[in-house]
């Protein structure tokens, strides 16, 4: 077996990106992935401008200002956002409203509470250093600058930032096609009657939606019978449609188990077992010239296999330029004092006291630690974890984008 860092790495040097592009308005763009790098024509803010409700000013005609020498000065022009002011005279002050431009010859905005009013005059009694409550030209983003690159996640926040400069359309990668389907002929669709030795098949919903939340069109083959036969067919159909192929079961090497056979069939493996628990029969090979990856039939070691091994996989062939989870170490209120011969990665739940708890079982059948749980805590192999020891913790959060 090969441990999980050499399977990820083998896993990522295989991984081509898709080369399909389609341009779309920004304004759909959500969650797609960038294509061509983004770079404003323009710059942001494009003029120096109020950051505040207040008033505009030389700052050096309040240089004296103070509690016993305030300032007196008349308003000469109101300048709200969306217009611009005229030059503003020496001795006068102007108002001015966030977001509108400075007039000509103003260098300092100064807060309306900091002010007091006395008819048609501004009191001021403090000093406005140049530049206060001013946004200078560029300061957000300069004319030339790139705003969004290629491989970026269209975030909500990057999707404000591509339309401030100006971007109405973006090009990015179009859709990843992912044909799946789920092998056992004891798999059950949900809703239908259970038979005798029969489940229901929980990791068909599990996957798509791990699928769906990575932005990936499902090309879905539902449930195959155990046969070497069906599983060739399987495998045939979903590479005549698909980019990345994956299923579900079907990974031993027993009488009823007919994934390895079945590749070997049409393509070949080249990855096959991983020390890692849950998740040791983990595969990764090529059918009819499509990537194939191969999971486990336990739902506990469907899921973290998933997203330790072939989410970033599938990030990279999307284009992503961010593959990698990116753990944080937080403090274990649990212990795991029997080591374990494999890499492990256990259900865990951050609680109120800034710490971790682990779910009581990390039996491999049970879906329901994953349901509870919201991260997961890499235990290397042979390692031990003592009360108050600092962990590796991978948020749910962050491995579901």
């Amino acid at each position: 077996m090969i441990t999980y860092n050499e399977a990820l790495e083998i896993m990522l040097s295989r991984a081509r990106p898709v080369v399909r592009t389609e341009t779309v308005p920004a304004l759909y763009a959500e969650g797609r992935v960038l294509a061509q790098d983004v770079v404003s024509a323009i710059n942001v803010p494009g003029w120096d401008n109020s950051q505040m409700d207040g008033y505009a000013v030389r700052s050096c005609e309040l240089e004296c200002a103070g509690a016993e020498h305030p300032v007196r000065m008349t308003v000469s022009q109101r300048i709200p956002a969306g217009s611009k002011g005229a030059f503003l005279e020496p001795g006068t002050c102007a108002r001015i409203f966030t977001g509108a431009p400075l007039p000509e010859g103003a260098d300092a905005v100064v807060a309306q509470e900091d002010v007091e009013l006395e008819g048609d005059d501004v009191i001021f009694k403090a000093r406005a250093p140049m530049g206060s409550w001013v946004r200078k030209t560029a300061s957000d983003i300069a004319a030339g600058a790139t705003a969004a690159h290629a491989g970026e996640l269209l975030t909500p926040a990057l999707l404000g930032l591509i339309a401030s400069v100006g971007v109405g359309y973006v090009t990015v990668f179009k859709h990843l096609r992912v044909g799946v389907f789920f092998s056992g002929s004891e798999l059950v669709a949900p809703g239908e009657p259970l038979g005798e030795g029969g489940i229901y098949n929980s990791n068909r919903y599990t996957i798509r939606a791990l699928l769906r939340r990575l932005d990936c069109e499902v090309y879905d083959l539902g449930t195959v019978p155990d046969s070497l036969e069906a599983t060739v067919e399987a495998l045939s159909r979903a590479a005549q449609t698909a980019d990345i192929i994956i299923s579900s079961g079907g990974m031993s090497v027993g009488e009823e188990d007919h994934i390895k056979p079945a590749v070997e069939k049409l393509g070949h493996i080249e990855m096959w077992r991983v020390a890692l628990k849950p998740g040791k029969p983990v595969a990764l090979g090529e059918v009819c010239g499509k990537p194939f990856i191969g999971l486990p039939g336990n739902p506990v070691s469907s899921f973290v296999t998933f997203l330790m091994l072939a989410r970033p996989y599938i990030l990279k062939c999307q284009g992503r330029s961010r593959v990698k989870a990116l753990p944080m170490q937080m403090r274990a209120d649990f212990e795991r004092t029997k080591p374990c011969a494999r890499e492990e990665f256990v259900r865990v739940r951050r609680n109120e006291a800034g710490g971790l708890d682990i779910y009581h079982t990390q039996n491999s059948q049970v879906l329901t630690s994953c349901a509870w749980a919201d991260g997961l805590v890499d235990i290397p192999a042979g390692g031990l974890v003592r009360r108050g020891d600092l962990v590796t913790y991978y948020p749910f959060g962050d491995l579901f984008l």
